[in-house]
């Protein structure tokens, strides 16, 4: 698994799991979504995504990484 795929998976389920939050628990939780959303969008921008530094910490490689080595 690469860092890009592992980004996505995370923020898919993040998503999801601040649904269910917000449908189960509190509605306040939807303040959770739109965190998401906003660190996505300023991703987009600006190349920055703290989880993708975690999952490089973890030993993830990114795509660029694996072309490489083929």
């Amino acid at each position: 698994m690469t860092v890009e795929r592992a980004v996505f998976r995370f923020a898919g389920f993040m998503v999801l799991l601040s649904l269910a939050l917000t449908h189960f628990v509190h509605p306040n939780f939807f303040w959770f979504t739109v965190f998401i959303g906003a660190n996505l969008l300023q991703f987009s921008f600006t190349g920055f995504c703290p989880a993708a530094t975690v999952f490089k910490k973890l030993g993830l490689k990114t795509e660029a990484q694996c072309a490489a080595q083929k």
